[in-house]
């Protein structure tokens, strides 16, 4: 299994959800987000940050960590920049994400569902190919 390292991010911080890889690891260079978050999506992210009193100086990290039942899982949290990131603005977050990253994201939204059998964030990628029964995993 491939693994894509990120950062020391402090655990309650981070928000997984599972993907499987099915492409090979290259950079892919764009210029404007390669992902979209909706305005749920957004007010949700605030408040998570004023709950657990994100420090000064970090932002919303985007991307993808080797694990679990299908390969990869979704990395949403709050980070500080690393050496390998791009850095987009989207809402009034300053996202950062692993340039190698971009390839399983493109074109990805993220969204805050809220009602009676869902709750949470929704990751909407395009590149997905199949899902696994939990429906938190799947193949890209």
């Amino acid at each position: 299994m491939n693994s894509i390292g990120l950062s020391d991010v402090p655990e309650e911080y981070n928000i997984f959800v599972f993907i499987k890889p099915s492409k090979s690891m290259s950079e892919v260079q764009v210029k404007e987000a390669p992902v979209k978050i909706t305005d749920s999506a957004i007010k949700q992210l605030q408040r998570l940050m004023q709950e657990q009193e994100v420090p000064e100086g970090y932002g919303l990290r985007i991307g993808v960590k080797g694990g679990g039942c299908s390969g990869f899982t979704y990395v949403l949290g709050f980070d500080k920049p690393k050496e390998k990131d791009s850095e987009y603005s989207i809402g009034d977050f300053t996202v950062y994400m692993e340039k190698s990253h971009a390839l399983y994201l493109i074109g990805m939204e993220i969204d805050w569902l809220d009602g009676l059998n869902n709750r949470g964030f929704v990751f909407n990628n395009p590149n997905a190919t199949d899902t696994c029964g939990c429906g938190t995993s799947f193949s890209a």
